[in-house]
């Protein structure tokens, strides 16, 4: 499915191994956090330590963090998220297409002819074909909104400032602080 939609566009080198423990931790009785062992995926503008964070820019095509996103640490931190997986969308998350020079061109899984929607396109893409079951995009203009409405997915857009934007490639800085912010993205708001 993803070599129609080009939506995951980097996978963890580790991605079994988290598999295996999140398991094994299941299976022990251990205490766990809601979302522990779930494989989250995280949009290309959100920086992973070790994963390669491109920004679907050519300058960036082989930027391997040497730090996470605030936010991505404190999924990491509370042991919760195992598998990470990286989203494509447009460079430098302008536009309402899911293109860009690095990774090409996101389809709607839907309409394989018709684009998922902003630079989050590739989240909405890959959760709406059940690639993934939720993860996280950005949103300054409606890159969260629209891909969700596209792929027939939900997205939020938290209060600015309630998630921290540090990590984020582009930044956001004077004005565009004002309504920039990472926020989630899932197949539905309700518990299965």
């Amino acid at each position: 499915m993803n070599s129609t939609l080009n939506a995951i566009v980097t996978l963890s080198p580790d991605i079994l191994e988290r598999a295996r423990t999140a398991e094994k931790d299941l299976t022990s009785g251990r205490a766990i956090g809601p979302l522990h062992g779930v494989p989250l995926t995280i949009k290309d503008t959100i920086e992973t330590q070790g994963l390669r964070t491109t920004s679907g820019s050519r300058l960036r095509a082989n930027h391997v963090p040497d730090r996470d996103a605030i936010v991505v640490d404190r999924l990491k931190g509370s042991r919760r998220n195992y598998s990470r997986k990286r989203r494509t969308r447009r460079k430098m998350a302008i536009p309402y297409e899911s293109d860009n020079p690095v990774f090409g061109r996101t389809n709607n899984p839907h309409a394989l002819d018709r684009t998922p929607g902003g630079s989050s396109g590739g989240e909405a893409a890959a959760i709406a074909a059940g690639l993934s079951p939720a993860g996280l995009g950005s949103d300054l203009s409606g890159s969260i909104r629209v891909p969700a409405h596209f792929c027939g997915i939900v997205g939020l857009k938290p209060t600015t400032g309630r998630v921290p934007m540090d990590g984020h490639t582009p930044g956001a800085d004077g004005l565009l602080s004002l309504g920039a912010c990472i926020g989630p993205m899932a197949r539905t708001v309700c518990r299965p």
